[in-house]
């Protein structure tokens, strides 16, 4: 699988995204109802994520835990534990990051916490805001830390898409600040073009 990792630069000690999630989008007109459409095409992994969020599908899944592996094997960060974003809709039966979390612990060994981060505040789905300081405003004191999982760890913060940055530097702050954790690594799969 060919891909281009990115530097993410944020309130953690290193970050990375495995890919951009698209190589092109472009407008092609209103759907019936109004709504813009796009003719896009992804990145191989933007692909595979796609598959595994909206499709359901396992061996894209697959695909994607062996490829988040291969590159933290690459970064000897010495993970203690996989820490999974929790998702902005909790009402979804389907959590694609919880899955992709549990698939890389049993590569690599290294357990999943679940529960060493909780969000305790209900927030939008942040792909519908687009201001960065609403963004910010609706995270602040969304989440808490079990002191006792974070303290004096080395945390691989998962999630599967990164567009700004807001949740995954309100979670590491979170980890770090309040839950004394040693280092924060954060990896996503993707990333978007932009950071909007």
């Amino acid at each position: 699988m060919v891909a281009l990792p990115q530097k993410l630069s944020g309130k953690w000690t290193a970050g990375f995204a495995l890919d951009f999630h698209t190589v092109k989008s472009e407008f092609v007109g209103y759907n019936s109802y109004g709504h813009p459409e796009f003719d896009t095409t992804y990145t191989e992994l933007g692909s595979l994520l796609k598959k595994a969020k909206y499709r359901e599908n396992q061996s894209a899944l697959d695909a994607l835990a062996e490829a988040a592996s291969s590159f933290i094997r690459s970064r000897s960060w010495g993970i203690d534990c996989i820490v999974p974003v929790p998702p902005s809709n909790m009402n979804r039966k389907y959590q694609p990051v919880y899955e992709l979390a549990e698939r890389i612990s049993s590569i690599l060994g290294s357990p999943v916490c679940m529960d060493c981060i909780e969000k305790i505040k209900r927030t939008p789905e942040l792909k519908n805001v687009h201001d960065y300081s609403v963004r910010l405003k609706a995270l602040e004191d969304a989440f808490r830390v079990d002191k006792r999982k974070a303290r004096n760890r080395a945390i691989l913060l998962l999630d599967d898409l990164y567009r700004s940055g807001a949740t995954l530097n309100a979670i590491s702050k979170t980890l770090l600040e309040d839950g004394s954790a040693e280092k924060v690594y954060v990896l996503t799969m993707t990333k978007t073009r932009s950071n909007l």
